[in-house]
């Protein structure tokens, strides 16, 4: 979670940013002080998927406000158009300027919807250079999970990346779940990545095919991200990518939760990814639901995973079913499901990847499973991406967070600035040997 920051929102208005002109973009030793200080704000920011202590952070608030709701011209609108906007007044960060923006977005079925995103830019940049997308790892079914709605409810901050924003960076973070909040939906969460980042140029009227974009995302963070850059050669052909950053990737969501199946910790995946994905594909769950699964979908049908996880010590995916369905991956619909939530099969990433794993039992972190991740950057190598791969032996899933920030950001500064990018292809050892 963000550090403290106190900052409520001031008003709400329709329209655009004025253009800013002026800087040059920064050198190469300029962009490893920058990678540096965003490194270190993002270490303290990033929320580690169901980390202990998150709790206090994320009790519900009030309802949601009409911010939110969508225009009733809707369909009439294409992906990225600005529906609504309101300016946050951010308190000490004088130097920061953050608008929110609801803006039309697509669901995982197709289907035209709408989400917010938060914009933040510096009053000391004299005009935006380039623009990061940082998908939260917030992990949630209820409003108060997403980061547009602490922002403005005054629990969130963005004090410590002020002065790498004073480079010339916008940044912008997605409520990539959408307003109902569907989690692990792979394929929306990428699509309202992208079309947030849309908007965040519209925005500032920053020309869309020669504006730098860089993407980075961790666990929940990590789902959003890859799938942006799978689909953004057909959905958002227009935007400059110019790398992105994945870490504690779920490459293959049916692996993670037969990985989770029964474990001391990270159980309570299991019937909040479900929650997610019956809402995401209006899927009727009380239909296979055991009336123990009704009751605990039930119960954490608005939680953030910091609050159940935990809480529900060796919980299995058979506890929650019916027994005619006690093999959900059998189970049409499902299997249908988790056949789409692989990373690969929805497209071929143009833009050059760092993907960083953890290692901490031999087969993954605790939650993603490793021979996944390692054989989806193959997968994309064979596919003529540029990759680099990095795989956190020892390390469970919020210990190889730090890693993975400050590797992550080293490489985006270079990608964002047009500095050469090593290919790490060649080093990815092949599939099965994780542990050698």
């Amino acid at each position: 979670m963000w550090p403290p920051l106190q900052h409520r929102a001031r008003s709400s208005n329709e329209g655009r940013a004025t253009r800013r002109l002026g800087a040059p973009r920064p050198g190469g030793r300029r962009l490893l002080a920058m990678a540096a200080s965003l490194a270190v704000a993002l270490s303290v920011s990033t929320p580690v998927l169901g980390a202990p202590g998150a709790e206090a952070a994320q009790a519900p608030g009030p309802p949601p406000s009409s911010f939110y709701v969508a225009p009733a011209h809707l369909a009439a609108t294409a992906p990225g158009d600005i529906l609504r906007t309101r300016v946050l007044s951010v308190g000490s960060a004088e130097d920061l300027s953050v608008t929110q923006v609801l803006y039309r977005t697509t669901g995982q079925l197709g289907h035209p919807t709408v989400t917010a995103a938060t914009v933040i830019t510096s009053k000391l940049a004299p005009r935006p250079t380039a623009v990061l997308s940082y998908q939260e790892a917030y992990d949630g079914l209820g409003p108060q999970c997403q980061p547009s709605y602490r922002l403005s409810s005054g629990l969130g901050a963005l004090s410590q990346v002020t002065s790498y924003l004073a480079t010339g960076l916008v940044l912008v973070v997605p409520d990539y779940e959408g307003i109902h909040q569907e989690w692990t939906a792979g394929q929306e969460a990428g699509y309202e990545t992208l079309d947030g980042i849309r908007a965040a140029e519209a925005l500032l009227h920053l020309p869309l095919r020669t504006t730098k974009v860089g993407l980075v995302g961790y666990s929940g963070g990590a789902i959003a991200t890859d799938y942006a850059t799978e689909l953004a050669p057909r959905y958002a052909p227009g935007l400059d990518i110019a790398g992105a950053a994945e870490g504690g990737v779920a490459a293959n969501f049916a692996h993670v939760l037969k990985y989770v199946n029964g474990s001391a910790y990270w159980s309570g995946v299991i019937p909040m990814a479900l929650v997610g994905l019956g809402r995401a594909f209006h899927i009727p769950l009380a239909r296979y639901l055991s009336a123990y699964g009704t009751a605990l979908t039930s119960a954490i049908a608005k939680d953030c995973l910091g609050s159940v996880a935990g809480h529900y010590p060796g919980l299995t995916y058979q506890r929650l079913f019916k027994p005619a369905y006690q093999d959900i991956f059998a189970v049409p619909v499902f299997k249908r499901i988790f056949g789409e939530m692989v990373m690969g099969r929805s497209g071929t990433p143009r833009a050059p990847l760092f993907i960083g794993e953890g290692l901490s039992d031999g087969t993954g972190d605790g939650v993603m499973v490793a021979s996944d991740v390692q054989a989806l950057a193959r997968t994309y190598c064979q596919r003529g991406v540029t990759v680099q791969f990095h795989l956190y032996k020892g390390l469970d899933h919020n210990q190889a967070v730090a890693p993975f920030v400050a590797g992550a950001l080293a490489f985006l500064a270079k990608a964002l600035f047009g500095l050469p990018l090593a290919n790490g292809c060649a080093a990815i050892p092949p599939t099965g040997a994780t542990t050698s």
